[in-house]
């Protein structure tokens, strides 16, 4: 079985009007729940073989905060995963080398959440699995989504993948309040 993270960006800063979208940075809270969250797949024992990065500033600082991953993963930031649908998502999974037995993807909505219920598929989305129904409301940002897939990453397709958790910044003590 593969491994597939899908992790939404945190929550990024609208101080700067001036500033274009793609170089909008996390905000304190944003950084807080990166934090968080690294402290969850670190917890969990999840360290991706490779991880595929939107090129946009508050993707790349979602993964700085991740930092430093288990077996440093070969990073590589991608334009073309800047605010993509899905289909783009699924396309940049399929080029994942098959040695590689887990990929951390980090991106944007709403492509990140249409993938991850495309993955699930409607039999899926329908089961209970930890996290389905808080999936199926929404993909806050800082959100992280594991999926176990047993095809190989070319083949993957909706439907291919099972939901093992869902877990938004939210669900975490230190974020509460």
């Amino acid at each position: 079985m593969r491994q597939l993270l899908l992790l939404r960006h945190a929550k990024s800063s609208w101080d700067d009007p001036s500033l274009p979208d793609h170089a909008r940075p996390l905000n304190a809270r944003g950084k807080r729940a990166a934090a968080a969250m690294a402290g969850v797949m670190h917890d969990l024992g999840l360290a991706p073989d490779i991880v595929l990065v939107s090129s946009a500033r508050r993707t790349l600082q979602t993964l700085e905060a991740l930092a430093p991953l288990p077996d440093s993963p070969i990073v590589e930031p991608m334009d073309d995963l800047y605010l993509a649908p899905w289909p783009r998502l699924l396309e940049a999974l399929h080029s994942a080398p098959e040695t590689a037995r887990s990929v951390l993807l980090i991106a944007h909505n709403p492509g990140l959440h249409d993938l991850a219920l495309a993955l699930a598929g409607p039999a899926g989305m329908a089961g209970r699995a930890p996290g389905t129904q808080r999936l199926a409301a929404g993909y806050p940002t800082g959100s992280l989504a594991e999926f176990a897939v047993a095809a190989p990453w070319r083949l993957l397709e909706p439907g291919s993948g099972r939901l093992v958790r869902f877990i938004a910044p939210n669900d975490l003590p230190e974020m509460a309040g």
